[in-house]
């Protein structure tokens, strides 16, 4: 707009002034080595305002053809973004539809013009990996970390993810290790957390991410606790294969009260230590139990002990019975451990006040070898039979 005003101003200037200088045009000589140019002073003017319109015009045409060059430009690269985004909007398609050649091969394809390339690349590469196809999956993956620059948490995270599919188990828990370091809190970093550190054996380190996994609301309460339970009989697993029963009652001494009397570690200890022949260090450990609160499952260990003094667990179940009543599990485990030193008339009325509760294959089974001891085979005969007929019953 400047430009037009300036040109229109001279055009006026010469307008009014041509006239009046028409009559005193000057004189102007422009001296060269070979050449002498002669003009007026009105005839330069003339060619000096021509001259700048001429440029002008060159100007527009040159400004018009880059104009173009870049609307042609700009035009190519829309055309590609806006197919990148469609090939994109495909593929969450065909990923619903579980077709994951089609998800790579439309999300790789254009993923440079797509509106997040490293999205992208890291679906594609997964997609690859459902497929099998781990050089195109580490191809996608390496081209997102080129894109990704500062920010390599979901490359990585991504890359994590493709070692367990492969059950690179032992890189993904180190690639683990390093994601925990940079974001300890990330839900999905807990989450592959978990799968390294239980496929690795990594007892310790997993009890060690619980609280935070708690804190970002990973899994419910119940998953949690029987991750902990898992990890706590891997820890126990771990003690006993390195130095047996005594390096597990180091292990067990050197756990918290609290976790010491966390009823389902009792019993698992308690069974170790029977595995380990260990009868006198299980009994205490079932009989401290059993002292803070009953629980079947301790119950259920007693018969399995060989210890030099049952005195103490007759006493233990016998206190349970008169706290908890005559339960069948409480009588029957009464009558299994007055079996082992032969008080056969005790243990059998002790197996008849089961069997008046709940009918049990196992214990007509036990009754029937008492009575035979009392030397009453008709009898003892007799229980066998109802405990035939009461597993043909259940198993026809």
């Amino acid at each position: 707009m400047l430009k037009v005003l300036i040109i229109f101003i001279l055009l006026m200037v010469g307008v009014v002034l041509g006239p009046m200088l028409a009559g005193h045009q000057g004189y102007v000589l422009i001296q060269t080595d070979n050449w002498n140019i002669e003009t007026s002073v009105t005839g330069l003017a003339i060619v000096l305002i021509l001259s700048l319109l001429v440029i002008l015009f060159v100007e527009w045409i040159l400004r018009r053809l880059f104009r173009t060059g870049a609307k042609t430009r700009g035009w190519f690269k829309g055309r590609k973004r806006s197919r990148a985004r469609k090939q994109t909007n495909a593929a969450l398609i065909k990923l619903a539809e579980g077709d994951h050649r089609q998800v790579e091969k439309l999300l790789s394809r254009n993923a440079d013009h797509a509106e997040q390339p490293m999205v992208n690349y890291l679906l594609a590469a997964e997609a690859a990996q459902q497929r099998n196809d781990e050089a195109r999956a580490n191809q996608h993956l390496e081209r997102a970390t080129e894109l990704a620059g500062n920010d390599q948490l979901p490359v990585e995270i991504t890359r994590v993810r493709l070692q367990l599919a492969r059950n690179e188990d032992h890189a993904a828990r180190n690639g683990v290790d390093r994601l925990l370091e940079v974001a300890p809190r990330h839900p999905e970093v807990l989450r592959l957390a978990e799968q390294a550190y239980v496929r690795t054996g990594a007892w310790s380190a997993l009890l060690d991410i619980l609280p935070a996994m708690e804190k970002a609301h990973v899994a419910d309460e119940t998953h949690r606790l029987a991750l902990q339970q898992q990890a706590w009989l891997g820890l126990m697993n771990q003690a006993m294969a390195d130095q047996g029963s005594e390096g597990l009652k180091r292990w067990w001494h050197d756990q918290s009260r609290k976790t010491r009397q966390e009823t389902a570690l009792q019993v698992a200890m308690a069974d170790h230590l029977i595995v380990c022949d260990d009868h006198d260090s299980a009994q205490t450990i079932v009989l401290d139990g059993l002292k803070r609160g009953y629980d079947e499952r301790l119950v259920l260990l007693m018969p399995r002990l060989k210890t030099g003094n049952p005195e103490q667990l007759e006493k233990a179940l016998r206190q349970q019975i008169k706290q908890h009543g005559a339960t069948p599990l409480l009588h029957s485990t009464l009558g299994q451990l007055l079996m082992k030193h032969g008080e056969w008339e005790q243990a059998s009325e002790a197996f008849r006040e089961a069997l008046k509760q709940r009918p049990d294959a196992f214990d007509y089974a036990w009754l029937a070898d008492t009575l035979d001891r009392q030397h009453k085979p008709e009898e003892a005969a007799q229980m066998r039979r109802d405990g035939l007929l009461l597993t043909l019953k259940n198993n026809p």
